[in-house]
């Protein structure tokens, strides 16, 4: 088809309209952002009277029509059978509950309480809608590109893999884990029953923090290790001895002792507080930069290499033809945010070329590893090339002004205000390229003030998500799997792929902001909402806590949890008790326990793969057809 002519639109969906159905977690997900992103439609928002477009059920999906487009199709269920992933057929996955079970969400949730734990907030469908939301924008980015008319599909089965990848990677690695998996690890209490969230990158910060505090010598350092693998393996082990210590404190001396030797406290705050503060603002932004012609050539990478698993000429795990076959990513990232994002849009087509410092980037070898390369690296880098540029020295700083010349995209999470000081913020790149899409994926979005350090764990404490995944009853805790560092990657690729449909549709470049603080927002939409009108936000005691069996775990569907309750399960093996709530109308799956089982999973059957390296690989969260 020709491509839809220019227009001035100021949102990359202005003038077209949505229709969708389906799971309403799901769903409603989708709606918020399309509206967000300009499309119109008659379904109602949340909170206002259905109508007869707002379908619910387990099956559906989302239309995007107008603006000189062909349709543009997206569909998104709890299981996605168009995968091949046999879930929804044999083993019960018919909703948030049974997926966070099946796909190992629960067993990483709950290691730091030492059994599997489902998340009170509907993570796997607010990730699912968000896939869906990149798909349908992949399409029309192809569309307008000349490519073909293409419908997409995927489920929160894809999601709940994607979510678990870099645990699911450890875990099939050749060499065990560097840190114990154990239960164990914040948030710390004060004497005055502040609970608190402590965040450093450094051990010598943490150790005059702890030794400020009077903690034993031997406590604090046996904890720093597992307080510094926390984010690998969702758990930190340390001893008991400094939450004693943190209990035997009022939170003003911690809050002291923090500020002078340069580690950082965070108070869990309530969804009740979010939801007073709350800006009302999208978890991402856009803005168009000058004018300038679409970037046709082809980015020159000079002296460079590519990453592991990368033949010469080939980027494997990037499907042939993609929507965005042909356009160029320049990646600046670091841990999981931005490589996710990055990672994303390599599955999309896009070729991603990730900018290292001399040396390469240190997580390569972070163990556990596969062939001598770390398993959780090749999880979000696996495909990508390489160039090594070295930040400080102005020729590199130029060499990379260079690449950017001929890029689509510049993808970053340098700290706050790096970028400008070193001279290729989006103002400093637009000059070379005005049409490039400048992505930056930061913790706070300069959304609130004074805010600590932007880090998974401590948005989750200062925006309500420790409420959010434990149900009433239970003290709040953030989740130690890194809920908002992969939604915020998530959140990250949808932001570029509006930017390239914007780009599309005016011939301007644009600059996309995402942030850890919007994906909490996303993730925590319907406990905030219920906070705003003065409902208890979070969800009622025992929700979503699965049942023991005589030899592991079973998950019910929520609809059948209160039902599954009136069984006595635990003399059953967990195929037995299956087999008994089935008979009697029941729906529920059994909860992954160890990763490595997943390969040989039957609701999962062929779906998880091995990269050139032996490293476990989760299938690409779309097909498109």
């Amino acid at each position: 088809m020709a491509s839809p002519a220019t227009t001035q639109t100021v949102r990359p969906l202005d003038t077209l309209r949505f229709d969708t159905s389906g799971p309403p977690q799901i769903t409603n997900v989708v709606a918020d952002h399309l509206r967000l992103l300009g499309a119109r439609t008659d379904r109602p928002a949340p909170g206002e009277a259905p109508t007869a477009t707002a379908t619910g059920g387990t099956t559906g999906g989302t239309t995007v029509t107008g603006g000189g487009f062909a349709p543009a199709h997206a569909t998104a269920t709890w299981a996605d059978p168009a995968g091949g992933l046999a879930g929804g057929r044999v083993g019960g996955l018919v909703d948030e509950a049974t997926v966070q079970a099946a796909t190992g969400i629960m067993a990483v949730h709950g290691r730091r309480d030492g059994s599997p734990r489902g998340l009170a907030a509907d993570y796997a469908a607010t990730a699912t809608g968000v896939l869906a939301v990149q798909g349908l924008l992949a399409s029309l980015v192809g569309q307008a590109r000349g490519g073909p008319v293409r419908a997409v599909s995927t489920g929160a089965d894809r999601a709940g893999l994607l979510a678990v990848s870099q645990y699911l990677a450890a875990a099939g690695a050749e060499e065990g884990e560097a840190a114990e998996l154990a239960p164990g690890g914040p948030p710390f209490t004060s004497a005055d029953g502040v609970h608190f969230e402590l965040e450093t990158l450094d051990p010598e910060a943490w150790a005059a923090f702890w030794k400020a505090l009077e903690a034993p010598v031997e406590a604090l350092r046996a904890g720093w290790r597992p307080f510094q693998f926390r984010y690998a393996t969702a758990c930190a082990p340390f001893p008991a001895a400094l939450h004693l210590t943190a209990r035997s404190h009022t939170w003003e001396r911690i809050r002291r002792a923090a500020a002078a030797y340069g580690a950082q406290v965070c108070a869990l705050h309530s969804l009740a507080e979010r939801a007073a503060e709350h800006d009302g603002a999208a978890p991402w932004s856009l803005v168009p930069t000058a004018t300038g012609r679409l970037a046709t050539g082809r980015l020159a990478l000079g002296p460079g290499r590519p990453a592991p698993g990368s033949p010469p000429g080939a980027s494997p795990g990037v499907p042939a033809g993609g929507p965005l076959a042909g356009l160029t990513v320049l990646e600046a990232g670091r841990r999981i945010q931005a490589p996710l994002a990055a990672h994303l849009l390599g599955l999309l087509g896009a070729d991603v070329i990730r900018i290292e410092p001399p040396g390469g980037d240190p997580l390569r070898g972070m163990p556990p590893a596969c062939s001598g390369i770390s398993a959780r690296w090749l999880a979000l880098n696996r495909g990508k090339q390489a160039v090594e540029i070295d930040i400080k020295s102005e020729a590199d700083r130029r060499r990379l002004r260079e690449m950017a010349a001929g890029a689509d995209v510049f993808l970053h999470n340098w700290a706050p205000g790096k970028a400008a000081e070193l001279g290729l913020d989006a103002e400093d790149l637009a000059r070379v390229n005005p049409a490039l899409v400048y992505a930056y994926t930061s913790g706070w979005a300069d959304r609130i003030e004074h805010a600590p350090m932007g880090t998974d764990f401590m948005v989750q404490a200062r925006t309500g998500v420790g409420e959010a995944v434990r149900p009433e009853g239970e003290a709040p805790a953030p989740s130690l799997m890194t809920l908002l560092d992969v939604l915020g990657g998530l959140l990250g690729a949808e932001a570029v792929l509006a930017g390239l449909l914007l780009r599309e549709r005016t011939g301007r470049g644009a600059r996309v902001d995402s942030s850890l603080l919007g994906a909490a927002d996303t993730l925590t939409a319907p406990a905030l909402r219920r906070a705003a009108r003065g409902e208890n936000p979070r969800r009622p005691a025992g929700f979503r806590v699965p049942r023991r069996t005589a030899d592991g775990w079973l998950a019910p569907a929520d609809a059948d949890a209160r039902a599954t309750a009136a069984h006595d399960l635990s003399g059953l093996t967990t195929t037995e008790a299956l087999a008994r709530l089935h008979e009697h109308g029941l729906t529920a799956t059994a909860v992954t326990t160890e990763l490595s089982d997943l390969h040989h999973d039957p609701r999962f059957t062929g779906s998880i793969s091995r990269d050139a390296h032996g490293a476990p690989a989760v299938p690409d969260p779309w097909s498109f057809v």
